[in-house]
């Protein structure tokens, strides 16, 4: 990134390292951020309770990922050790393109065991074109199948791959086991604590590049939000200084404006602190501009240029957002109108930088545009704990003109499996017009790497898991667009719908559960339309679930029958949108998830089948 026109010396900052943290998912950088941060000696015991510190949502915790990117800081042989821990999961790549803008190294982090993982690929392309200097740490040296040598090489050649060819000779590196707290040059050599890493940390990152005597400059990265001072705007400052009560010129999207600063913050250990200054190569929080956006500039009032806007890449998947129309809207939710889903969407859009959002003409419903199932899901997921009710369409992919041909995004598949379970893979994968492009055995493990339409991808993790006994690793991510495939398979079975509304039976249930799977327990309301089990065959099945057993008053040995009921089928939010076909709906609220039909009374369904044929 040129930082301005005009010729300027630039110099490297010797105090402060801005690092951004590149793993795969469940490679380990939370837990080795938080073992530095327990090595630091700059906290109380008190205040690093539990494990993943920085996972500190509900939803980063209960899934055991990293959604949403932070920044620490750490003190280290008088440097400040800025550390930026980044998603590890394709689906949220927004939140990496725009975080790799302010750092100047990078940590890439890769399983002993595993190695580089398709989605470390994604998250290394972007800091490499950032310009960030990478170095590797090989975790989890503890593993009994670790294999740190060969995951060290096979991290080097990736670096080469994406065009990293000239750093290689000067790359640094590690191997280290966050779990067990230590880091060494030698993984046969245990050492006592984590400071080789941050030696090199320290030694072999560069500092920021500043421009020496030049007026401010500083590009927002990042969007915070606080009920006390509204928006936050986050970014590393290139060129000059700034101060509480400056003025400044704010470049946005129409132009130039000019405001004033209202407070200033630095990050330090866990959290930010307040300050009278800060200079070119600081990550700082300011406070008081209202209506500042992702990618905005601000510089010194009348000199200098904005930067160039962040892009990010597009949206390959779509669901369409709309009201809870079903006969139970509004019993759960706090937020139930197009207005005020409207309105979060919005808000969603102001940080969420790989998100796109659209009314649909002639409608109240939105689509709703991002990376990928789990992207969306996460949005989904947040806003019905915060008391919104909603109605969410089957996920499409999203078809692109090149050269006056359709195209479609396919992706690469990487299925890690015990080599007796691989027949499986492979036919479920090919039925969905995957291509085995590499096979590897680790063990008793077989590697399958495959290219596959996006859209074969819905729905194929449940399947997979299913054939598998729940032992193969699943992992994808973009690949590229290409010519648009044939037709990929639907869902192979039909389902139950509820003819009428009220309370299951366990007598209806069971009676039902020999030829079907359930979805719901006994004793929940149901409607008209709603979907409450899999019919074992590939047509939808029109059922009473509500019906009780007739009573007399005469009794007989052996007319009553012991019901015994199967669990239910668990359906999860990323489940049941996977699960659903183009004449149906996830129902969201702050308490359920439902399915139904779009159509909720039968006649109505057969009248479109009979218009349709």
């Amino acid at each position: 990134m040129q930082l301005t026109e005009t010729k300027k010396e630039i110099v490297r900052r010797p105090d402060i390292r801005n690092v951004v943290i590149i793993a795969h998912v469940d490679h380990g950088k939370t837990t080795l951020v938080d073992c530095l941060l327990r090595q630091s000696g700059q906290f109380r015991d008190t205040e690093l309770k539990g494990e993943r510190i920085l996972d500190s949502n509900d939803l980063e915790r209960e899934r055991g990922i990293t959604i949403l990117s932070k920044n620490i800081a750490i003190p280290y042989r008088g440097v400040k050790i800025n550390l930026i821990d980044t998603p590890g999961h394709a689906d949220f790549g927004g939140e990496v393109e725009r975080v790799v803008t302010m750092a100047d190294g990078c940590l890439l982090l890769v399983d002993a065991a595993e190695g580089p993982m398709p989605q470390t690929r994604f998250v290394l392309e972007k800091a490499l074109a950032a310009g960030v200097k990478p170095i590797v740490v090989v975790n989890k040296v503890d593993r009994p199948d670790g294999r740190p040598s060969e995951a060290l090489d096979e991290g080097l050649e990736l670096l080469a791959e994406l065009g990293g060819e000239d750093q290689l000779d000067s790359v640094g590196f590690v191997f280290a086991s966050a779990k067990e707290g230590y880091a060494t040059t030698d993984p046969a050599v245990r050492t006592a604590d984590m400071r080789p890493l941050l030696d090199l940390l320290v030694d072999h990152l560069p500092g920021p590049a500043i421009e020496a005597d030049a007026p401010l400059r500083m590009m927002v990265t990042t969007l915070d939000w606080s009920e006390y001072v509204g928006r936050i705007a986050i970014g590393r400052i290139t060129g000059g200084e700034i101060r509480p009560g400056q003025a400044i010129d704010l470049w946005g999207r129409d132009g130039k404006r000019k405001t004033k600063i209202a407070g200033l913050h630095v990050f330090d250990k866990l959290g930010r602190v307040p300050t009278e200054m800060a200079s070119a190569g600081d990550l700082v929080a300011i406070e008081g501009l209202d209506d500042v956006e992702i990618g905005d500039t601000i510089c010194a009032p009348d000199q200098g240029k904005p930067f160039k806007r962040l892009t990010v890449d597009e949206p390959t998947l779509e669901m369409v957002f709309s009201v809870n129309s079903s006969p139970m809207a509004g019993r759960e939710g706090k937020y139930v109108t197009t207005r005020q889903i409207k309105g979060r969407l919005e808000k969603e859009l102001e940080r969420n930088v790989a998100l796109r959002v659209e009314m649909i003409p002639g409608t109240e419903a939105y689509a709703v545009k991002g990376r990928g199932v789990l992207h969306l899901a996460i949005l989904i997921e947040t806003m019905r704990r915060e008391g919104y009710e909603l109605s969410v369409g089957k996920p499409r992919v999203i078809f692109k003109k090149i050269d006056g041909k359709d195209h479609e995004p396919f992706e690469t598949l990487r299925v890690e499996v015990p080599t007796e379970a691989m027949g499986p893979v492979m036919e479920l994968v090919g039925h969905r017009r995957g291509q085995l492009e590499e096979l590897a055995q680790r063990g008793e493990y077989s590697l399958l790497k495959f290219l596959i339409p996006s859209r074969g991808l819905i729905g194929l993790r449940t399947r997979l898991l299913n054939a598998t006994r729940g032992t193969a690793v699943i992992h994808h991510r973009f690949e590229s667009y290409r010519p648009v495939e044939g037709d990929v398979p639907c869902r192979a079975n039909g389902v139950l719908i509820s003819m009428l509304g009220g309370k299951t039976m366990p007598f209806a249930l069971f009676a039902l559960q020999d030829r079907s799977d359930l979805f719901v327990p006994a004793g929940v309301e149901v409607y008209e339309g709603m979907i409450v089990g899999e019919n074992v065959r590939d047509n939808d099945m029109t059922v009473n679930p509500c019906r009780e057993k007739k009573l007399t008053n005469m009794r007989a040995s052996g007319s009553d029958e012991n019901v015994i009921l199967k669990p239910p089928r668990d359906m999860s939010l990323e489940a049941a949108l996977e699960y659903i076909e183009d004449d149906e709906l996830v129902e969201v609220t702050p308490q359920s998830i439902r399915l139904r039909k779009i159509l909720m009374k039968e006649a109505d369904r057969r009248r479109v089948g009979r218009n349709q044929r």
